[in-house]
């Protein structure tokens, strides 16, 4: 029998969180985050964290699970989620993956072997030093001469992705996304539902644009400054999100507050793109566009309850 398994995903700022809590209180889940920030401590602006009073009661797990300094990866998030799971299946409830990580939810829905082994250390740091000298976009053109799919994949800020791909291709010869895509063939072990919440593209960017605002009032500032304060490395994986490594900059005086703000809003709004690009590709996803249910939270909750009644998911 394939163990049951939801999902609720979809571009940021589109609306999961509320109707993630609404659905998992309806099916008796409990909720696993699939967001790759949302686990840091003290990251609770720049990141929408979920808030007690938002969770209505209803357990979530993977959520300000580490220190910002550290090391948190879709290995670490896959190993994490499997056990949530059994725990949540221990209490005769439903794990439910929310949060807007592709490539984190990929890796538990097809149980995803991302070649676990150390690697070359001495190769990347070789190559981390590679970027810190030339910069980050040096080091992204060598993945693109060896491995074009995935360095059209992966942000070039993003120096650990990148140096991951060259790393792989330099042990192996192999092109990590040939690997990715022969893992991405497996047959699911779950019987699952994927749901992918969908808006406008103009309203999507206008919440967005309106999110980033709201941040800045509730002091998206102030939590980067307390963050530096700590002696935080500014390489570090959890100041590489958006927000924090804009506002960064503006304290540093690479650029105004107001340019701080308006680089988050576009690189944000460049995000949503590329997450709505990765859901649309992945096969058995079911589509929820917002319009078609005119923004009734009620009508959206009540069709994916009969579909997951039709997939045999809930009785």
């Amino acid at each position: 029998m394939q163990k049951p398994l939801v999902i609720l995903t979809g571009p940021t700022a589109v609306g999961k969180t509320s109707l993630s809590i609404r659905l998992a209180k309806r099916i008796n889940a409990e909720i696993i985050s699939a967001d790759s920030m949302q686990v840091y401590k003290h990251m609770d602006i720049g990141t929408a964290k979920v808030t007690p009073e938002e969770m209505q009661g209803v357990r979530h797990y993977l959520i300000d699970c580490l220190n910002p300094d550290e090391e948190f990866n879709v290995t670490i998030f896959q190993q994490e989620a499997l056990k949530a799971m059994e725990e949540i299946r221990a209490k005769g409830k439903l794990p439910m993956i929310v949060g807007g990580t592709g490539f984190y939810i990929q890796s538990v829905l097809y149980d995803i072997d991302f070649a676990r082994e150390d690697g070359n250390k001495e190769y990347r740091e070789e190559l981390y030093e590679f970027a810190r000298v030339n910069g980050y976009h040096a080091l992204h053109e060598r993945l693109r001469e060896v491995d074009p799919e995935s360095a059209l994949k992966i942000d070039e800020q993003n120096v650990k992705r990148t140096a991951r791909a060259l790393e792989f291709f330099h042990e192996t010869g192999r092109k990590i996304s040939e690997h990715n895509a022969q893992e991405r063939a497996k047959t699911s072990p779950y019987n699952f539902a994927y749901f992918v919440l969908n808006d406008d593209r103009a309203r999507l960017y206008e919440r967005i644009n309106a999110r980033v605002d709201l941040m800045m009032e509730q002091g998206l500032k102030a939590e980067v400054e307390a963050l530096l304060e700590t002696g935080i490395d500014r390489k570090t994986t959890s100041m590489q999100a958006i927000g924090y490594r804009e506002i960064a900059d503006a304290l540093d005086g690479k650029c105004t507050m107001d340019e701080a703000r308006e680089k988050i809003k576009l690189n944000t709004r460049h995000f949503a793109k590329r997450q709505l690009t990765w859901f649309r590709r992945e096969p058995e996803v079911e589509m929820i566009n917002l319009p078609d249910y005119l923004y009734d939270q009620q009508r959206v909750e009540d069709a994916m309850v009969t579909s997951l009644k039709k997939r045999g998911i809930i009785i």
